[in-house]
């Protein structure tokens, strides 16, 4: 089965640490985040708008310009067709990069052996995970997303995009701390950016997250993980 992919960006030096990579978008996403800044790609349609074997030609011709693929979405581990296409890619000779928020954890168990990175969003904590995807049971293959990219070895970063109307700072330490006792030890906090969210509520308060949750937090935060990264717009 071929990838759905729903966009490509053929060159970016931020989205893979440390490497110059393109990003695959995958269609489709069975969550409904409120601050997702790709909401377009959440459905899957039948017809994919690039063909899977028009970018691997692409990709193949950037081999020497650029170090690794990035699989992104909507949320590359709903799709079948993720680790045939990670077996091409890396074929080239390319490293893999991995952009999820744990939807499928089976799926990405069975793809972690062929990825190099891993960027896995946690949203909350485990058991409010409903309030961000507005899913039920969301948090259960969250979490067993993270179990399975720890017992995997595979290097990796979380990190949480987060907005005082969805997570308090109260709730971002607390899930920092469960985070870091699990044995994350690479952190990232992202805070929300309106530019490209369709959700008018969040975005009216969007407009005054300059200085949240607080230097106090961010400290906290800093103080639990090897690695911690602060990111605003």
């Amino acid at each position: 089965m071929r990838l759905k992919v729903g966009g490509l960006v053929p060159f970016t030096a931020t989205d893979f640490p440390g490497l110059l990579s393109a990003v695959v978008f995958v269609q489709g996403c069975p969550w409904r985040c409120g601050y997702c800044h790709n909401p377009h790609l959440q459905p899957r349609t039948a017809d994919s708008p690039l063909q899977w074997n028009e970018v691997l030609a692409l990709l193949e011709r950037r081999v020497g310009l650029i170090d690794g693929v990035v699989f992104s979405g909507g949320e590359p581990t709903m799709d079948p067709g993720l680790g045939p296409a990670i077996r091409q890619v890396r074929a080239l000779g390319l490293r893999i990069g991995l952009h999820t928020g744990g939807t499928h954890p089976r799926r990405l168990a069975q793809v972690l052996p062929d990825v190099d990175w891993v960027g896995l969003d946690i949203k909350t904590g485990f058991s409010a995970y409903e309030r961000v995807t507005r899913v039920a049971g969301s948090g259960r293959p969250a979490r067993d997303s993270l179990r399975a990219v720890l017992d995997s070895g595979v290097d990796f970063e979380c990190r949480t995009t987060a907005h005082p109307d969805l997570i308090s700072a109260a709730e971002l330490l607390a899930l920092g701390r469960e985070l870091a006792g699990l044995g994350v030890r690479r952190y990232a906090l992202q805070i929300f950016r309106p530019q490209g969210c369709a959700d008018e509520a969040l975005n009216a308060r969007g407009q005054s997250l300059r200085d949240w949750p607080g230097v106090s937090i961010c400290t906290a935060l800093r103080d639990l993980f090897a690695t911690f990264t602060l990111r605003r717009s």
